[in-house]
Parts: structure tokens; sequence; C-alpha cells
């Protein structure tokens, strides 16, 4: 059986229904789901407010890398039925949602929290997906902690 993969980077508005409807069988009891947004204020390590963030992204590379996140979550859960991977890019404002990573499987109890879990981990690390955050005084693009290894 085929089961129901979506890797995409888009300018559109993430629409949660109709992502979780393309990932859902007849067998499908269960759905974790993460989404991050934009945050208006930071409290922790360096407190700040942030007008909007501009994200950025080489489309073919960061979809084919998007598949890997996948392949390896279907790796690691045989059990996840269905898959999203969204990340939105363009200017976005707070309380704007910039990514999903969707699993679904038959019961709830198989590991599909722990998928979506490790699909945003895993994009974080591994996607080339930029985000420059501009605030009230001035801009500055923000690094991520992993430094990808040869082959990935």
């Amino acid at each position: 059986m085929t089961f129901p993969l979506i890797t995409s980077i888009t300018e559109e508005e993430i629409d949660l229904n109709t992502l979780l409807d393309a990932i859902t069988l007849t067998s499908t009891g269960a759905a974790a789901i993460f989404t991050g947004m934009v945050r208006g204020i930071t409290t922790r390590d360096d407190p700040h407010e942030t007008t909007y963030l501009e994200y950025e992204a080489y489309k073919p590379m960061a979809e084919a890398k998007m598949a890997q996140v996948a392949d390896e979550i279907r790796t690691k859960w045989p059990v996840v039925e269905g898959i999203a991977i969204v990340q939105r890019i363009g200017k976005l404002y707070p309380r704007t949602p910039t990514v999903l990573i969707a699993c679904t499987a038959a019961h709830r109890d198989t590991g599909v929290f722990d998928a979506a879990r490790y699909g945003i981990d895993r994009l974080k690390e591994i996607v080339p997906v930029w985000k420059k955050e501009f605030k009230p005084d001035g801009e500055e693009w923000v690094e991520g902690q992993y430094h990808p290894k040869p082959g990935e």
C-alpha cells in the first residue's frame, strides 16, 4: 500500500483541514500535528519583540530534504500512515503558522507523537530554509544550532 505524503514549500496559508484530509485513510484513528508560529514576543534566552519574519528557501532542495525526513520517519515508525511536511516562506507576521508537521496512524499509542516531534526536529536540522527576523530596532538572519555533516 502507498501511504499519502505531502512535502511542500509554499507562500500560501497552511490549511490544516485540507492537509489532514489528504493524509487520512479509512484506517486512520490518530493524527499528531505540530505547527510552529511566528512569535511577536520572545521571552527566553534573548527576550525581544519581533515585528515579522521573512523565510526563504531553495524549493527543489528543501522539498527533497523534506522527503528525506519523511523517509526517515517511515523507517523509524513503519506504522505511520500519512505524513505532511509544509513550510511557509515569505513575509510572516506574529501569530501566523510557519510550519506544519502531521503524522497519522491507526492508533495514538503507535509512536505517532514521537514521529511528528522527530519530523520538526529533523526539518530544523537539514531542510535549507532561511529566516530573517525584523525587530523594532533592526533586522538579523537567525542561524540554527545544527551544521549538517557531509552527505546529510
